[in-house]
């Protein structure tokens, strides 16, 4: 298929290099041109100068930018994705959103007879370079049996959660579940590290019991060890959890921890460790 990928961040620049290598045709965008050029010389796609070039002609076009203001600067406007999309195609956005965004988005997008679908994903970088990320989606079921066998490229799980919208609301409970099981970690190895334990013995232990969990096994010792250089970036957790608490407050929701930790995040960005992994709450238990 003749494809369009706008945003090669961490993730996209690795995806976008899947569906190359998978066999489509691929046209890139990044607001930094270096980028996009890069990843074309290293691939053998193609790069455009707008959104509304790369996406022309496309079948699909796929958006995988920071947030709800990011993915607008790419898609409306003269030169942006709906500028040069034509009638038919299916527009992809891997951005996590509102889930009123993508609702805006599918209505704008209709307007001009182009198909949508909400696609967030997990993993981080080490599942878009291993082409193992989890997608979540939301839209047509027609819509979504189409864009699977093409995004399969990079998900190694593809599931539809309900209509256009769905896809970020399963995104939040996700950032919701993740902040939890970190945010409790970090409280577990604080009495771990004053009583003495030692840490590798004890994630083991914990890794064979009910405690198990993805972070615990793969981000406890970092955390111990004070390394906050994998993963997924505090400023866009933070960035994440605001949506979630948005969309709680739309639904006459509260939720104590998420917000709990959002103040934490809110913080630690105001001491210049936004770049750090999301693990980094921990700083805020060790003052």
């Amino acid at each position: 298929m003749k494809l369009a990928f706008i945003g090669l961040g961490v993730m996209g620049f690795p995806m976008a290099g899947h569906l190359q290598q998978a066999g489509h045709q691929v046209c890139v965008y990044n607001r930094s041109a270096a980028k996009a050029k890069d990843w074309a010389e290293r691939h053998g796609g193609t790069y455009a100068a707008t959104p509304a070039e790369a996406a022309k002609d496309a079948d699909m076009v796929m958006v995988c930018v920071g947030n709800d203001d990011d993915v607008r600067s790419v898609v409306y406007g003269e030169q942006g994705v709906l500028a040069g999309i034509k009638a038919g195609a299916l527009l992809v956005d891997h951005t996590t959103t509102s889930a009123m965004l993508s609702e805006e988005l599918a209505a704008a997008a209709e307007k001009q007879s182009v198909r949508f679908i909400d696609a967030p994903v997990s993993g981080g970088q080490l599942g878009a370079e291993n082409g193992a990320l989890t997608i979540m989606v939301g839209g047509a079921e027609a819509d979504v049996a189409d864009a699977t066998p093409v995004l399969s490229a990079y998900g190694k799980k593809v599931t539809r959660l309900g209509p256009v919208g769905a896809g970020q609301r399963c995104k939040m409970v996700n950032q919701i579940c993740v902040i939890g099981a970190v945010q409790g970690i970090a409280e577990g190895l604080m009495i771990a590290q004053k009583s003495g334990l030692d840490i590798p013995t004890l994630i083991d232990v914990l890794a064979g019991g009910a405690a198990q969990s993805w972070q615990l096994e793969n981000r406890a010792q970092t955390m111990a060890n004070g390394e906050f250089d994998f993963g997924f970036a505090a400023q866009w957790m933070h960035k994440d959890l605001g949506i979630c608490l948005d969309e709680a407050k739309q639904q006459g929701l509260t939720l104590p921890l998420t917000d709990h930790v959002h103040k934490v995040y809110e913080t630690l960005l105001e001491e210049g460790l936004g770049r750090c992994d999301s693990t980094v709450v921990i700083k805020d238990l060790a003052r």
